[in-house]
């Protein structure tokens, strides 16, 4: 994140004395790494002067450290109507872009480090921050594209998968369609070998008989009468 901002003003007010204190206490937790404890103190330095730019953009840090970019991004843009500090809003956007870099809203991060950059040229950090998201914008979108093109090979592969399977059915079916004509086959050719056997026995019954008539018409009858 930007450098971290500290900003004192001194007053003679109790309330003014009251919220600082609060805002340097949110400082202190912070640098401890206690950022949800930070964030405690932040708000109730805006309790006592909603107006204090300090505290709304250390609020940001404090949210930005727990990855709750969008109230971030709340934060700091809060804290950009109190101030008229070029170098001030300059590291607000750079704020701003880091919360969206991470929510890989890559473009929107980089717009916001070259809004940071037309107010302070100069800063190393936010051309560095800008560099990044710029490589990683051109990286998501080649894995996009790459995606884009693994799903269209894998709905390539689908349909060719489908193809197949639909040729292998469409070839089980003619298979099994070949199977039942054989089987059929054999069956007729069965049906014919019984017949003949049948055809074979009535013929061979057929010689019995002519010749059960041959012995019978081969008698000789007597035509003598036995008065």
């Amino acid at each position: 994140m930007k450098k971290f901002f500290l900003i004192f003003f001194f007053s003679t007010l109790i309330v003014a004395q009251s919220q600082r204190s609060l805002n340097n206490d949110g400082v202190d937790l912070y640098k401890e790494k206690k950022y949800s404890d930070a964030e405690v103190k932040f708000k109730k330095s805006l309790e006592k002067d909603n107006k204090s730019f300090a505290s709304h953009f250390n609020l940001g840090d404090a949210y930005y450290k727990q990855g709750r970019f969008d109230e971030a991004i709340q934060s700091f843009q809060n804290s950009l109507s109190l101030t008229e500090n070029e170098k001030e809003k300059a590291a607000v956007y750079h704020n701003i872009g880091n919360s969206l870099v991470k929510k890989k809203e890559f473009q929107d991060g980089i717009n916001a480090y070259k809004q940071a950059l037309k107010l302070n040229p100069n800063d190393l950090e936010t051309k560095y921050n800008l560099s990044y998201a710029l490589n990683m914008m051109k990286q998501n979108q080649q894995n996009k594209n790459q995606q884009n093109k693994d799903n269209k090979n894998n709905e390539k592969n689908k349909d060719q998968n489908q193809q197949q399977n639909q040729n292998q059915d469409k070839n089980k079916k003619q298979d099994q369609k070949q199977n039942q004509q054989q089987q059929n086959q054999q069956k007729n050719q069965i049906s014919k070998e019984e017949a003949q056997r049948i055809l074979e026995a009535l013929k061979n019954n057929e010689k019995d008989m002519q010749k059960k008539l041959r012995k019978i018409q081969g008698k000789a009858y007597s035509t003598d009468k036995d008065w």
